[in-house]
């Protein structure tokens, strides 16, 4: 066993906390926090003892995988792979268009370089349309900010008085750095204060000075009554919001009229408790506020992010430290798709590209509603989707109603997963691309949220990859060049001036400029050229010398302020990321962010008229109600011993039971004659699913949950498929979703329990 430890990253949730690992052959054997690492500090939770089950799981995959005319699979080669892939991908661009192709997924939790790499292979065959997990979360929320704010932002928790989490788990989850010590913190410290709102009594809830434990579903009526708290009993900071804040009027005139009563009885939560955490959040110096799962895969979710916001600029929560700020990306999240210049898309006429092609649902950091995707492709619509490309993603286990995406991908003309293992999606595909896994070569996340010190690690391989397996920028480039994307002239050029990094600049700067169309393939042209000259294993590095120089040109005063300015900075952080496994810091600011504000005055803009409609429309009687399914099933708990589904070994260590539990309250358990540890039926509108019963005093009446992360079909030892817990998307409905932005409604499935004899 080598006794040398390794920095490297937990890939189990978006704070990729930085850890330091031992291996033994292709094992990790021993895991501890980085102390170097610049956000996480040495800080780390039990999860990243998990790292080795991911890199040992028993559905990877070792060579491209063939659908036969049965459904069964062959392995073929690598040459005949590439070429047909790409031939088929081809003929339906040729056909229909590249915008009836449809890209979904880039990366998970830990790996964001596939979907760098991908953009090259979109804008060769011409793809316009794109979605991911993002858009089963984040897409309400970030249409909200970008007509507040017209920027990103995240939340100060650690230099908070009071912190508010609305269906947030941070123990579980984490969400910012140090999240359980920060946690601590507020709860022993008497002049500070947390404020949670979720069904659950969750163990933050169990935490907080202020449990508003909301009937689920019932997010919209709480927040609204808050804010009307604060503007009734006259305590919102009207001096801030008159330096900060833009169209307060028409918010204030609403916001007078919300009855606060009405509201409090449709939530479930005590009025004199409602008016009490407004009281305290008013009188607070500072307020950090997150939202998370709970609220944003809910009821009127997007109408939720509204208010929440609302929170904010009522408050005077925003822009110094404590409370919420504007962030500076290394490189933003959810990017359009692939068709730039020199994209070979058909025209078909006039198209609105910011809407999804059938369903007309706005597209939102150039995503489309997750929900919408089945109804963009089993359909006779001219505009419909006929092909589609997954890359590090399983949308067939994690979108709602598993039954109908897998219907979806047997209908296409073509289909192609690039993943690590035989996913639920990858077994209803054409081929499947074998890739490494994110510990074989060079990967990194651009989850980069920090107010001011902002950080990125490029994680180092701990392994070499795996026989038959490629790394996802060689993958794009044989892609591309399959697809005659790529000129081996232009790489021979610039691959004479790779050696020297101020010189490879120059080269393709000029090589940009004669031959513009180079830029829509450039994360392969890169990796072609840069590729072998960088240190050994760190070849799908290369994208990330253009993402250094972007960021350089676009925020020049921060990067300068972390120590990058002048005519070749990007080649000194592309440097400074390859020295440095632990990560470094690429910008610092200390303004909070308000000149990032893309608002007329760099001033919050509170008045979105179509969502202050919405409010004062809520139903009086509350969420909808199925007799037929009288409970509400939160489909997908994040719990100490779940984790992401990048992780399909069975053998890594839980706590209790391998099976999925279905946690009840003892109410309800005894209303229905369920004892603990019971067999189950849990039913709802699409299917049923066999489960383990676990009563559990943190439910409240009417609500049950499952956890995520299992459900899996994992192949054992012997060959045979077994099913591991609950496989949730196949209780859950498409149909079920946001009306503004698409996004699922995984927190409140209707659904009622059978007694298994």
């Amino acid at each position: 066993m080598s006794a040398e430890w390794k920095p490297t990253a937990c890939m189990i949730c978006s704070m990729n906390c930085g850890i330091e690992v031992q291996t033994e052959g292709t094992r990790i054997t021993r895991v501890r926090p980085d102390q170097n690492h610049p956000v996480t500090k040495g800080y780390v939770c039990e999860k990243a003892q998990r790292m080795d089950a991911y890199q040992q799981g028993r559905d990877r995959l070792s060579s491209p995988m063939r659908r036969r005319a049965d459904g069964t699979y062959e392995t073929v080669d690598w040459a005949t792979a590439i070429r047909e892939v790409a031939a088929r991908l081809a003929a339906v661009r040729n056909e229909y268009g590249g915008e009836s192709i449809f890209y979904y997924g880039g990366g998970g939790q830990g790996n964001h370089l596939p979907g760098v790499y991908a953009q090259a292979t979109l804008s060769a065959l011409g793809v316009r349309y794109r979605s991911n997990a993002l858009a089963q979360e984040k897409t309400g929320e970030a249409w909200v900010q970008a007509r507040m704010f017209g920027c990103g932002m995240h939340h100060d928790f650690e230099h908070a008085e009071v912190a508010l989490l609305i269906g947030k788990n941070p123990w579980q989850s984490n969400g910012f750095p140090r999240a359980r010590l920060v946690l601590r913190e507020i709860a022993a410290d008497p002049d500070r204060s947390m404020i949670v709102i979720d069904p659950r009594k969750s163990e933050t809830a169990a935490m907080a000075d202020y449990h508003l434990a909301i009937r689920p579903g019932t997010d919209a009526w709480c927040l609204g009554a808050l804010a009307a708290i604060l503007v009734q009993e006259q305590l919102y900071n009207s001096a801030w919001m008159a330096e900060h804040v833009a169209n307060a009027e028409p918010v204030l005139d609403v916001l007078q009229r919300i009855p606060v009563r009405e509201f409090a009885q449709v939530c479930d939560v005590g009025e004199d408790l409602l008016r009490a955490a407004a009281r305290r959040m008013a009188r607070a110096r500072t307020m950090a506020s997150m939202e998370d799962l709970g609220m944003q895969m809910g009821v009127h979710s997007t109408l939720g992010s509204y208010l929440h916001r609302l929170l904010i600029g009522l408050t005077g929560s925003f822009g110094r430290s404590g409370t919420s700020y504007a962030f500076v990306p290394f490189r933003p999240l959810g990017s359009g798709g692939g068709a730039g210049a020199g994209a070979r898309a058909k025209s078909h006429g006039d198209r609105n590209w910011r809407r999804s092609p059938v369903t007309g649902f706005p597209v939102i950091m150039g995503l489309i509603p997750c929900n919408a995707i089945t109804e963009e492709i089993l359909t006779d619509h001219p505009h419909r989707f006929r092909a589609m490309i997954v890359e590090s993603s399983n949308p067939v286990h994690s979108l709602a109603d598993s039954n109908r995406m897998r219907e979806a991908m047997r209908a296409l003309d073509f289909s192609v997963v690039i993943d690590v293992a035989m996913t639920e999606t990858a077994s209803e595909a054409d081929y499947v691309l074998p890739a490494c896994s994110q510990f074989e070569k060079a990967e990194a996340s651009f989850f980069n949220f920090e107010p001011k010190d902002n950080a990125f690690q490029l994680r180092h391989p701990l392994f070499p990859p795996r026989d038959g397996t490629w790394e996802e920028g060689e993958i794009h480039s044989r892609l591309c060049e399959a697809l005659g994307a790529i000129d081996a002239a232009d790489v021979t050029a610039l691959k004479s001036a790779a050696g020297n990094l101020d010189a490879f600049a120059m080269a393709f700067a000029q090589a940009t400029s004669a031959k513009p169309e180079l830029m829509s393939v450039e994360p392969v042209l890169l990796y072609r050229a840069l590729g072998d000259v960088l240190p050994a294993g760190m070849g799908n590095a290369a994208a990330l010398w253009g993402i250094a120089q972007l960021f350089v040109r676009n925020f020049p005063e921060e990067a300068a302020a972390a120590g990058y300015s002048g005519p070749l900075a990007g080649n000194r952080l592309f440097e400074a990321i390859l020295a440095s496994p632990s990560g470094i810091v690429f910008s610092h600011m200390e303004a909070g962010g308000w000149h990032l504000l893309r608002q007329p005055g760099n001033r919050i803009n509170l008045h979105i008229p179509d969502l202050l409609e919405q409010l004062l429309s809520l139903d009086p009687a509350g969420p909808p109600v199925d007799p037929e399914f009288p409970l509400i099933l939160s489909a997908g708990e994040r719990r100490t011993e779940t984790s992401n589904t990048s992780i399909r070994d069975a053998t890594w260590l839980r706590k209790g039971s391998l099976e999925s539990t279905l946690r009840i309250s003892p109410v309800d358990a005894e209303r229905l004659g369920i004892a603990d540890g019971d067999m189950v039926d849990i039913v709802t509108s699409r299917d049923r699913a066999r489960t383990v019963v676990e009563l559990h005093e943190g439910c409240r009446p009417g609500h049950v949950s499952l956890p995520n992360g299992q459900g899996l079909d994992v192949r054992q030892a012997d060959g045979s498929i077994k099913r591991l817990g609950v496989a949730l998307n196949n209780l859950t409905d498409y149909r079920w979703r946001d009306p503004i932005v698409g996004t699922p409604w995984h927190k409140y499935v209707p659904a009622r329990l059978e007694r298994v004899a």
